[in-house]
């Protein structure tokens, strides 16, 4: 037995303490010519690969540094890549006196000029989904041998459920029929951990498709059929943290490559220590620096290797894929000079590209603290165009929880949206009301439909990005104790499923209900830009009704917002500002038309969406 036992370990340890391939790897896996930036930075891991030296010779391509760092495992080349360099591939040699040369045949490929990168703004609509929980279109890929996670278990919230990028693609006519423009994956990439990473915020490899999701290959065809639809795409790309079996935490290039602590050191999550003019530096640093979880290592983005790593690979995949936009996971854990660093570069190489980061903190003046322009004396620009408006998201739910006072209820929406000045541009923010990480909205409201229409109604026709999960449109309910009883699949994305509800056969008549509430509403504004890019106007809310416009040169939408649980009759001559000129407000919903000459009649817990004729 102790013999079978020290085997098992010497086996272990084997495992853990394994030697890199004399040549294991060389990432960006390959570039393009014609880039902007003409710089390039190769990480090179291989076997005490720093004991080689390095020759290359193509035209166009010159070796201008080669860095060694404290792990001899590791080389960082510095390329120029110029003007004239063409798309082809070239050897780059490492060469050891005495030993066998070592090759690596690198290539550069022409960028895709078609049309791509179309970039994510207010004329869109977001529909958020993750992939593991969405619908599995391959059943091969459910289960990979050699990966730290095999189990496959859909009765358990924990384990992988067998979700696909096939899924996904099977069923683009299906949110494209509800009206979504967009459609945001929780990150795709590798996520090699032994347990709960379906998740795909615990990246194990930065360049590749997590196995069990598809391929590179069929993620880059998902955008193609996405783009065929008239459906973009966004990443979800996390930059302040990578898993704790990622191939460069289990050997890092240096000590620093991460933050280091003399014991586990987890961040406060305390976003205003960033702001606070009265801070201990103590806390700031541990607030940036201190791990999100055991298993997430904090990246040590003060380290320009760690910096030119994260930057290319997320150029990488945006050119590789030509994906329109871009979430930027736990922003406020970030350095925001790096970010506003990468933000510049990502914009010299794709102007059209839509970037929003994940925000969930505590004020408006937090949120924008965050965002591009300077606009709150920060003293430096992040070059961040929006972020998740959770200050939006809350004041809707205390619209439809809340009670109308002073500062509650339909003036606390107001009053969030009175503060967009403090943006550069608010309408680059992505408004919503529920994600993967909190609970669903259904369950929020209580389960009242009236309620859930209201903010879905709200949601649809205020200033902003709208971005809906997925099952919203079904109703799907649960509190976030813990995330993964939001995290449900969507019942028809398996083939042994009961019911099929992608299917309006599939649906209750009360699901198909509010299936077709928010795709007329979605449809509607598709065809709106009075809603998408028009201008906002707010009157003061009255006794707990809250009317507001939408309008631009080719229409007027009138928005009114009753929270009170009885019928309220609005008189519209307060309104003329806006209403002057026009006679009837049309329901876009039932096709009911108001007389705007006499007093409207607003239904208990509604949302109208009118508009003037």
């Amino acid at each position: 037995m102790k013999k079978l036992l020290s085997i098992f370990l010497l086996l272990f340890c084997l495992q853990i303490f394994a030697a890199p391939k004399p040549l294991e790897r060389v990432e960006p896996l390959f570039w393009w010519v014609g880039m902007k930036n003409q710089q390039l930075q190769l990480i090179i891991y291989g076997d005490k690969i720093a004991e080689r030296t390095v020759q290359l010779n193509y035209p166009g391509v010159s070796l201008k540094k080669v860095h060694q760092v404290e792990n001899p495992n590791y080389l960082f080349l510095d390329l120029e890549v110029s003007t004239s360099a063409k798309a082809g591939k070239f050897l780059i040699q490492f060469i050891k006196k005495g030993a066998k040369t070592l090759a690596y045949n690198y290539e550069l490929r022409e960028r895709d000029a078609k049309n791509r990168i179309q970039g994510i703004t207010n004329k869109d609509f977001i529909y958020q989904l993750m992939p593991d929980r969405f619908a599995n279109g391959d059943k091969n890929n459910d289960v990979v041998k050699g990966l730290k996670e095999t189990a496959l278990n859909r009765d358990s919230m924990y384990y992988r459920h067998g979700g696909d990028i096939q899924g996904i693609i099977n069923h683009l006519d299906y949110i494209k029929e509800l009206g979504a423009t967009a459609i945001w994956l929780t990150p795709e990439v590798m996520n090699d951990q032994p347990l709960a990473s379906y998740h795909g915020y615990a990246v194990t490899d930065h360049y590749q498709i997590d196995p069990r999701f598809g391929s590179n290959e069929l993620y880059k065809k998902f955008v193609d059929e996405a783009h065929a639809k008239g459906l973009k795409v966004i990443k979800d790309v996390v930059h302040n943290h990578s898993g704790n079996e990622h191939w460069f935490i289990k050997d890092m290039p240096m000590k620093d490559w991460v933050h280091q602590w003399p014991t586990y050191t987890q961040t406060t999550y305390k976003d205003q220590t960033l702001m606070d003019i009265y801070a201990a530096a103590a806390d700031k640093k541990q607030m940036l620096d201190g791990w999100f979880v055991r298993t997430m290592p904090d990246l040590n983005q003060e380290n320009e290797f760690v910096q030119n790593y994260i930057t290319q690979n997320i150029i990488w995949w945006v050119e590789y894929a030509g994906i329109d936009g871009l979430r930027l996971d736990t922003y406020p854990y970030n350095n925001l000079k790096y970010m506003a660093k990468w933000a510049a570069q990502m914009k010299a190489e794709f102007p059209h590209l839509g970037i929003f980061g994940e925000t969930l903190v505590n004020s408006v003046v937090s949120q924008a603290y965050f965002t591009e322009g300077n606009t709150i004396g920060q003293g430096f620009d992040t070059g961040l165009p929006g972020v998740t408006d959770v200050q939006v998201k809350d004041a809707i739910y205390d619209v439809l929880n809340g009670k109308f006072d002073w500062t509650t209820g339909v003036n606390r929406l107001y009053s969030v949206l009175s503060q967009d000045f403090i943006y550069k541009d608010a309408s680059r923010n992505v408004v919503f009301l529920d994600n993967h990480d909190m609970s669903r909205f259904f369950s929020i409201v209580g389960e009242d439909v009236k309620k859930f229409k209201s903010g879905l109604a709200m949601l649809l026709s205020t200033r902003g990005i709208p971005q809906l999960y997925y099952g919203t449109e079904i109703m799907m309910k649960n509190f976030s104790n813990p995330d993964g009883l939001v995290r449900s699949d969507f019942p028809g994305g398996w083939a042994e499923d009961k019911v099929n509800k992608f299917s309006s056969e599939g649906r209750t008549a009360a699901e198909n209900d509010v299936f077709n509430y928010i795709k007329t509403i979605a449809n509607y504004r598709k065809q709106t830009t009075a809603l998408q890019t028009g201008k906002l106007m707010q009157f003061v809310p009255q006794d707990g009704v809250y009317v507001y416009f939408r309008y631009d040169n080719a229409k007027t939408v009138m928005v009114v917002v009753n929270s009170n649980d009885k019928v309220m009759s609005l008189e519209t001559s307060r309104f003329s500002e806006r209403t002057q000129g026009f006679k009837k407000a049309k329901d876009i919903v039932s096709g009911k038309v108001y007389d705007l000459s006499v007093a409207m009649e607003i239904p208990s817990i509604s949302t109208l969406v009118m508009e003037l004729q």
